[in-house]
């Protein structure tokens, strides 16, 4: 079976739950940028968690199946034909899944039962779109084999879901370089616009510079998803799915990691705020 691409949308990629463990070479984990979305759409396919799918940034993607097969489409809440959001779907031969433009967050999240077959690399079949790894983003006319549909059938018809906030609070602890700012607690008291020049790598945010007591150079260190780095404009980067493992500007904090599903829906001209963990 294979899913034909009629339009891959604004930015389609394939990713699973990433490829861990390879920071000493330089490669980062990747994968599903909101995680909880993706497990969710294997859900309810019957597929094991971490079975590659599509992330679909802002929808506009259209699919058309070769054979009779079950998809489910979660995250970002857009217009699905036929049938709807978080809710298993039967396609037909012929038929084609049309995924309107989202409403509201910026990534939905497609699983096929049997998942997408593409070669795994690194133990992955993960797009990373800053190390170039795994397959390419989506084009129009191409074939994406699906594996064989697993033993066990998918248990939940339907999983309704809380609306996304419109102004999300992201949970931090401190970073390794929070001494290098004149005022750190300025990063929570700061509301951030995300900005148009943001991607899988980091969200990059506008607002008050922060400003810095020391200026020498930093030298590389590890960098995980979620570090919010601060380059020498003062205003933070977010580091997100395709982070780099290393970076050259001090970390002021780090997202908690059951938050970075929220920053994974935030959409240019959205707002949001940072406060301390446990607090």
């Amino acid at each position: 079976m294979k899913l034909e691409v009629v339009r891959p949308g604004f930015s389609t990629t394939v990713q699973d739950l990433g490829r861990p463990g390879h920071a000493a070479l330089g490669v980062g984990r990747s994968g599903a940028a909101d995680r909880s979305s993706f497990r969710l759409a294997n859900r309810l396919v019957g597929n094991p968690a971490d079975a590659a799918a599509l992330e679909v940034t802002l929808g506009g993607l259209v699919l058309r199946a070769s054979g009779l097969t079950t998809v489910a489409v979660t995250g970002a809440p857009c217009p699905v034909s036929p049938g709807g959001m978080n809710a298993p779907v039967t396609l037909w031969p012929g038929d084609e899944l049309v995924l309107g433009t989202a409403t509201a967050g910026l990534r939905c999240y497609v699983a096929v039962r049997g998942g997408i077959d593409v070669p795994p690399v690194l133990g992955s079949r993960a797009t990373d779109t800053l190390g170039r790894l795994g397959p390419p983003p989506l084009a129009a006319g191409m074939l994406l084999p699906v594996g064989p549909p697993p033993r066990a059938f998918p248990a939940v018809d339907l999983a309704p879901r809380a609306p996304l906030p419109d102004a999300p609070v992201l949970r931090v602890t401190p970073g390794p370089r929070r001494d290098w700012f004149a005022s750190p607690d300025d990063l929570l008291s700061t509301v951030y616009t995300v900005s148009a020049d943001s991607d899988r790598v980091g969200i990059r945010l506008t607002g008050p510079a922060l400003t810095r007591l020391r200026h020498d150079e930093l030298p590389s260190e590890a960098c995980v998803p979620g570090s919010v780095q601060v380059p020498p404009s003062g205003r933070p980067i977010l580091f997100h799915a395709d982070s780099p493992t290393t970076g050259g500007y001090p970390v002021i904090a780090v997202v908690e990691e059951d938050d970075l599903d929220l920053a994974a829906q935030l959409r240019p001209g959205q707002t949001l705020r940072f406060r301390r963990s446990g607090v």
